[in-house]
């Protein structure tokens, strides 16, 4: 058993490396026992769809709120699910889109990635703590996680006449960041792009989900957007205006149009049967 772990330690190193890529080892196992559920997982490949089989479809955008109690995975400080999407983005494994380009039609390069969701270089005055002397240093902003706050979905709902089962598939992710004035002021949210979500599926299986129930069940957030292990709410769905829910209610009446357009996905469904 020691072999085959050391051999397949080895073979993970070596594919590592010739993708250019630094993996940190420890000489100690931080568990008693081998952990290797997530690097053997592969996807489950999605059911072909026959436009002629397709009775009927509705095109839904949510927003996932990770400061719901359901969706503090999202904000996991040991793996943060933007630093995920944002890191391989970067590396140039995976490729995101324009923030305004829902469609996936404008990719952004790494180095655009990059620049996202940081600030401007700053000059600051330091007094050093010997000489007393004052030096000008240059300030590098870094990206903070912390301040993705939301995640927008994007989704087609479709019945399939095939197996007679309604069908959700997610198509695209989109992180969203909080921006503030200089004074503090709340100025609104910015999406710092979009993100294929077929194509990120691969990728998410091999991160872990941290599971507030049983560190034993290993959970990726491939199972996590499969399962549908979060909670949303409605902000737009495919309308002939192209309006979001709110452009025309607020407040309180948005959460209750953003339910009202859910239900009716429901009595749709629930209305092609007969008891």
């Amino acid at each position: 058993m020691r072999l085959l772990t050391s051999v397949l330690t080895a073979c993970i190193l070596f594919s590592a490396s010739l993708q250019g890529q630094t993996v940190q080892t420890s000489p100690v196992r931080d568990a008693i026992y081998d952990k290797q559920t997530l690097d053997e997982r592969q996807i489950v490949p999605y059911d072909h769809i026959r436009e002629a089989d397709v009775f009927w479809a509705k095109r839904i955008w949510r927003v996932v709120d990770t400061r719901e109690k359901m969706n503090l995975s999202f904000k996991y400080p040991k793996q943060f699910l933007v630093n995920i999407l944002r890191d391989h983005a970067i590396e140039g494994s995976i490729t995101v889109y324009d923030p305004i380009d829902d469609q996936f039609t404008k990719p952004m390069t790494p180095e655009e990635v990059a620049k996202i969701g940081v600030g401007e270089p700053d000059t600051i005055r330091v007094l050093d703590p010997v000489t007393l002397e004052e030096r000008i240093e240059i300030t590098k902003p870094e990206f903070d996680p912390q301040k993705v706050t939301k995640f927008r979905l994007k989704e087609d709902w479709v019945f399939d006449e095939e197996t007679s089962t309604l069908i959700v598939r997610i198509l695209g992710v989109a992180p969203i960041m909080e921006e503030y004035n200089s004074d503090g002021s709340y100025r609104g949210d910015k999406v710092l792009f979009w993100a294929y979500y077929p194509e990120l599926r691969p990728m998410l299986a091999k991160y872990q989900v941290f599971n507030n129930q049983n560190d034993a069940v290993t959970t990726s957030w491939e199972d996590i957007f499969e399962m549908r292990f979060f909670s949303t709410y409605i902000y737009k769905e495919s309308n002939v205006h192209d309006r979001r829910v709110q452009d025309y209610v607020t407040g309180v009446d948005a959460l209750i149009e953003s339910d009202n357009i859910k239900n009716k996905i429901f009595v749709f469904e629930h209305d092609l049967w007969s008891y």
